[in-house]
């Protein structure tokens, strides 16, 4: 691992944890709520404790802006991850992600390390292989982290299948990732044979939104599972509280709190 990709994870994790709040969403679904005015919702999760926060590049000043906001408010810093694929629920397949960035682009914009969607088992899974090789080889020579957002879509595959999450992480390993955020397995012990595949970061992804206490419960045991984070889009960015949702998540991956306690102590419990 380069100088400037371990300077760079410093950006978006504190240590070796990570809680990143993915709000690319507007791409796939649209202006929904809490991304209407992305630069209030962005300053309220940083205040709330997150990490860094993820967004496709053409709102990143955006993003940037409500990070600045919380700073200057007096929260602590966080990193900026700039998102290059996607696609919208609107078109034939949504499974099918097209490139909309590069990472020199990212880099241009400030972020501190880019993000890449593959679904492995989809039809589309051999170009999003050869999609994210080009972007750890480009990340690779800018000292850029790459963050692998690898899940279990497509024919024939089972979404939380633990042993088809386990082959996703471990293929962002082999194809250079630096990171890797996948999807829950239901369980605990399932989820250690996720984390037992790879040798990088797991984040756990939020998925859809469920109440305060699933979503923290789910963070909290692959967390106990070895997983290094969270990426919680959705159950925080379009929660009431999006800062005290952030702040209870935070409190479960850095300090180890058990879900009920951190609710409580941001008076959502």
């Amino acid at each position: 691992m380069s100088l400037g990709v371990r300077t760079r994870l410093r950006r978006i994790g504190a240590d070796d944890r990570y809680v990143v709040i993915p709000m690319d969403h507007g791409v796939t679904l649209g202006a929904v709520d809490g991304l209407v005015d992305l630069e209030a919702t962005t300053a309220s999760v940083v205040e709330g404790g997150a990490d860094a926060v993820l967004t496709q590049k053409g709102v990143a000043d955006r993003a940037q802006a409500g990070i600045e906001r919380a700073v200057a408010a007096g929260a602590a810093d966080a990193g900026y991850v700039a998102h290059l694929n996607g696609s919208t629920v609107l078109g034939p397949d949504a499974n099918d992600k097209r490139r909309t960035g590069t990472v020199e682009e990212a880099v241009r914009l400030g972020a501190d390390a880019v993000s890449y969607h593959i679904n492995v088992g989809s039809e589309h899974e051999r170009e999003q292989i050869e999609d994210l090789s080009r972007v750890t080889e480009a990340a690779d020579r800018l000292g850029v982290p790459v963050l692998a957002m690898a899940y279990a879509r497509g024919p024939g595959v089972t979404a939380d299948d633990p042993e088809v999450l386990g082959h996703a992480v471990r293929l962002a390993e082999e194809v250079g990732a630096d990171l890797v955020k996948t999807a829950y397995s239901g369980s605990r012990e399932s989820f250690e044979r996720v984390t037992e595949s790879t040798e990088l970061p797991v984040l756990i992804a939020g998925g859809e939104p469920g109440g305060d206490l699933e979503t923290l419960t789910t963070v909290a045991d692959a967390m106990a599972a070895g997983a290094a984070g969270a990426s919680v889009g959705r159950a925080v960015f379009q929660h009431d509280r999006p800062g005290a949702m952030a702040a209870a998540v935070s409190d479960v991956v850095h300090e180890g709190t058990a879900p009920e306690a951190a609710l409580r102590a941001v008076e959502l419990g």
